[in-house]
C-alpha cells in the first residue's frame, strides 16, 4: 500500500498572526491596546469633525464618515503596532547569545550576505564573532565581551583581509560601552557603510572566504533565541 503523501504544514491564519503579533508587543509595551483604542477613536471623531465642516449633517453621512474615520483608525492602530513589535524584538533578545546572529541573518537585505551562525565561537564563553558582505565591504561583528572577543575578531580580520586583498573590513561590536553599537542600530550601521565594491567582486569574495573558513559543525552555537518565538510573525 503506497504511504499518504505528509500534509502541507498549515500556515496560521492572517488574525492569528494579527494576535500573536498583539501578544507579543503588549508583552513589552503593556500600554499597546489603550493606545489602538485611542487611535481608533481618535479616528472616528476625526471622521464626524470632517462631515460637519463639510457641511455634511445628515444622519447617513455622518455614519459614512464615521465608518470611514474607524477604518482610518485601524489602520493607524495596526501601523503603531507593527512599529512597536519591532523594538520590542530587539528590547528582548538585546543581550542573548545569538542576537546577532539573528539580526544579521533577517534584517540586512538581499545586498547583503550573512548567517545566523558564528564564524568564530568560543565554546567555555560563547563569545562569538559574526560575519557579513555587501557592496560596503567585509564587515566583522563581535558578541560578547570586547576585551575576550581580541583574538576571534583578529583571526577573521585577517583570513579576510588575505583572501580579499583591498576590500574593507569593518569591525563593529555589539554592546551598550564606549564604541559599541546596540542590536538595535546594528542592521542600520551596517547599511549605512559607503559602496566601495561592486557586486561581482562581492560574490567572488564571498566564494574566497567560504573556501577558507574552517567548519563549526563540531562546536555549540550560542543558544538563547528560538525566532518564531522571540519576534511576533507579521501580518501577510
Amino acid at each position: 500500500m503506497a504511504k499518504r503523501a505528509p500534509e502541507p504544514e498549515k500556515r496560521p491564519g492572517f488574525f492569528s498572526q494579527i494576535r500573536s503579533l498583539f501578544r507579543f508587543t503588549r508583552e513589552v509595551y503593556g500600554w499597546l491596546p489603550w493606545a489602538q483604542i485611542a487611535i481608533i477613536v481618535g479616528g472616528v471623531l476625526l471622521g464626524l469633525i470632517l462631515g460637519l465642516l463639510l457641511g455634511q449633517a445628515g444622519v447617513l453621512p455622518m455614519i459614512l464618515w464615521g465608518f470611514t474615520g474607524l477604518m482610518f483608525g485601524i489602520l493607524g492602530a495596526m501601523i503603531l503596532m507593527t512599529r512597536l513589535s519591532t523594538t520590542a524584538m530587539y528590547k528582548k533578545i538585546d543581550g542573548m547569545p545569538g542576537a546577532t546572529g539573528h539580526v544579521l541573518s533577517t534584517s540586512l537585505g538581499r545586498s547583503w550576505t550573512a548567517g545566523d551562525t558564528p564564524v568564530g565561537i568560543n565554546p567555555k564563553t560563547q563569545e562569538a564573532v559574526y560575519r557579513a558582505v555587501g557592496r560596503g565591504g567585509i564587515v566583522i561583528v563581535g558578541e560578547g565581551t570586547r576585551g575576550r572577543l581580541t583574538r576571534l575578531v583578529n583571526e577573521e580580520r585577517t583570513k579576510a583581509q588575505r583572501v580579499a586583498h583591498g576590500v574593507p573590513v569593518t569591525v563593529l561590536y555589539v554592546g551598550h560601552g564606549d564604541g559599541d553599537v546596540a542590536i538595535a542600530d546594528l542592521a542600520k550601521t551596517i547599511k549605512k557603510l559607503p559602496k566601495a565594491i561592486d557586486k561581482a567582486t562581492q560574490a567572488a569574495v564571498i566564494r574566497r572566504i567560504d573556501s577558507v573558513s574552517q567548519s563549526l559543525s563540531s562546536l555549540p552555537i550560542p543558544k538563547g533565541i528560538d525566532p518564531t518565538k522571540v519576534r511576533g510573525q507579521r501580518p501577510r
